[in-house]
């Protein structure tokens, strides 16, 4: 990899934490405490997973304007632990759960649950960046 590579990389990287941090404190959690007892406690859980899924599209626009390497880069750092930052996303629970698959069949639906929900997060933040890179820029041409 190229040093201005490496540079967009460590730039996306630090643009797409601090925006999550941003999003998260500022936007997600309070929307969340605002409409939980609006909802109800049976809908909090599907509210945070659609919060958190537009927080990671959002974040995967602003960095996808640098290109694919930053998005990926910067989901890759979400595999490591995030500090609760977007709950959905604990690869070693993930794991943890396939390894008890093997011992008992009763965590299958867990595991499953689990997984989509890895699926769903970091689909957003992937959509989001094509999003970014989806629209031509418009030229007008006049004679």
């Amino acid at each position: 990899m190229s040093p201005n590579g490496v540079l967009t990389a460590v730039r996306s990287c630090v643009l797409g934490w601090v925006t999550l941090l941003a999003v998260t404190f500022l936007i997600e959690r309070p929307l969340l405490l605002w409409t939980a007892p609006i909802l109800g406690a049976s809908w909090v859980p599907t509210v945070q997973l659609a919060l958190e899924c537009a927080g990671l599209a959002a974040v995967g626009w602003l960095i996808g304007r640098w290109g694919n390497p930053g998005v990926l880069t910067f989901a890759a750092t979400l595999v490591l632990p995030n500090f609760g930052l977007v709950p959905g996303i604990d690869f070693p629970w993930l794991f943890r759960l396939l390894l008890d698959c093997f011992q008992n069949t009763r965590y299958l639906g867990s595991f499953f649950t689990s997984l989509t929900t890895h699926i769903f997060l970091f689909a957003s933040l992937f959509i989001g960046s094509h999003l970014s890179r989806a629209r031509q820029p418009t030229v007008l041409h006049i004679k």
